[in-house]
Order: C-alpha cells, then structure tokens, then sequence
C-alpha cells in the first residue's frame, strides 16, 4: 500500500525533526549542568587593605572584601530576610574588553559573615557578553553549588523581590517573585548536612565565583534594595557596610538610607 505524499511528508518531518528536538534539550540541559558544577557564591571574603574612604553619602566603610557589597547584620535568631530590587542592565566596565564575558548577582541571605558553615540564599545574576545580556534566578545553599529556577523568565526593569526563610538550622526555603509578570517560584531545603547559625543576615551585590575563580565584575550601575526586612520586622538599621576591593580598586559604592533600603553603585 502507497503512503500519501503529504502523510510521508509529514511522517519525514516527525523523523527527522525528533533528533534536532533532542539535541536542543540536549544543549540545554548541558548549559544547566554546567553551570551546576561551575557558578557559585562564596562567604564574605575580607580584604584588609587599610583604606579608610567613605561612601557618597558620608556613611563610613567599615569592612572591604574581594567578592561582596551591601549592608550585613550581625546578631542571632535571623529566621526570615526580605529584600526588593530593580534587575540592573549590565555593561562592560571602563577598561574593560567586548570580547569577555562579565556578570554580578543580587541576593538576599541569612549567613555567610561570622558564619561560614552555610549560606541560604537566593537571587539573580546578570551578565554582559558583547551586546547581548542574560539573567538567571537561582536559589543555593552553601557550600552546595546555585541552581537555577525555572519557568520564571527575567528581563532589565523587572522588580524582583527574594526571600529567604529557615525553618530550622538545616532547612528552609528560597522564593523568588516577579513582581512585574506576577510570576514567582520557590525551592525547600531539608536535611542540610551543613547547618545554619542564623546569625547573618544579607543583602548582597557578589561577584561571584564559577570554575573556581571570581569572573570578570560586570558594571551593574546601581542595584537598590527596598523593603528590606529581617523576620517580618527589623531592618537594615546597625548593618555592617561592605564594599568591593580588588587589585587595590574600590569597585563600589555601598550605603543604608533610612531602616529599610541599601544602596550599592558600580563606582570605578
């Protein structure tokens, strides 16, 4: 018996289109895994470089480091940390080349100061490749490596707010919410072998770690937290603020206004 032409037709295009199908989840799911085993944050790193500067707005840097910029809080039974942003546009820094690659991330989280055991936290990173950009949300804790969330696209100009909540020492949940699209996702954490101390809590522009190393620093402009908050209440008022040093260069700009809003800008 003949198959009609356009059943044939449409049976070749089953057969053949599969495998490019397969491919392209393929591809995806080798960006994923790859980016599973290579991107991750770190603990505050401290520089101690003896500089003594102080922000635009008269606030005195207290701590430097090589791979944090924000405002920390210092104290104990730190359960929930809330914080709101606007996704920056990243662009090349003054210097820098069009050919590499450079990102940042904005996070909230509880640890990873005076604690070093582990880290709960979530947020988002942004990257400049040439003319194009790319942003990621993902949910990590630490030393575990980040992992992205899906079904929760992000574009420059969407307002993000990121949640972080520990139910116990050694579980809790990362939510992230796109307040623009509406749209938000969340991950639970149970049985971590590395456990809280619940004496941190954070909200962080990183320069983040992937293969090891940190990469390239994007110039993320100014990325403002608002409505920050610690279990429902308490907010950035007494926070520690820590500014980006690398190579001798103070790379921004960190500062509170008022009980609830961190400022950090790209400065150099």
């Amino acid at each position: 018996m003949q198959i009609p032409i356009i059943a044939a037709l449409l049976c070749s295009n089953l057969v053949f289109g599969a495998p490019g199908t397969a491919m392209r989840r393929q591809r995806a799911a080798d960006r994923i895994a790859e980016r599973r085993l290579s991107r991750a944050s770190n603990t505050l790193q401290r520089v101690d470089t003896g500089l003594d500067v102080a922000s635009k707005n008269g606030t005195a840097h207290v701590e430097y480091s090589s791979n944090w910029a924000g405002a920390v809080l210092i104290g104990s039974g730190y359960k929930t940390v809330t914080g709101t942003f606007v996704v920056p546009t990243p662009k090349v820094p003054s210097g820098g080349s069009s050919s590499s690659t450079y990102s940042a991330s904005a996070w909230v989280g509880i640890d990873g100061d005076t604690c070093q055991t582990a880290i709960l936290q979530t947020g988002v990173d942004f990257t400049v490749s040439g003319s194009a950009v790319s942003f990621d949300a993902w949910y990590e804790w630490y030393p575990d490596y980040a992992y992205d969330f899906s079904g929760i696209p992000i574009k420059a100009g969407d307002t993000i707010t990121v949640t972080v909540t520990a139910s116990s020492k050694s579980a809790g949940t990362a939510t992230l919410e796109n307040v623009t699209t509406g749209k938000t996702v969340s991950h639970s954490f149970s049985g971590e072998t590395d456990a809280l101390c619940e004496t941190n809590a954070e909200w962080i522009v990183e320069d983040f770690s992937s293969g090891g190393s940190l990469v390239n620093f994007a110039d993320f402009g100014t990325v403002q937290f608002t409505d920050a908050s610690v279990n429902g209440g308490t907010g950035v008022s007494g926070a520690t603020i820590i500014d980006i040093e690398q190579n001798g260069k103070v790379l921004t700009d960190c500062s509170t206004s008022g009980s609830s809003t961190v400022i950090c800008e790209y400065t150099s």
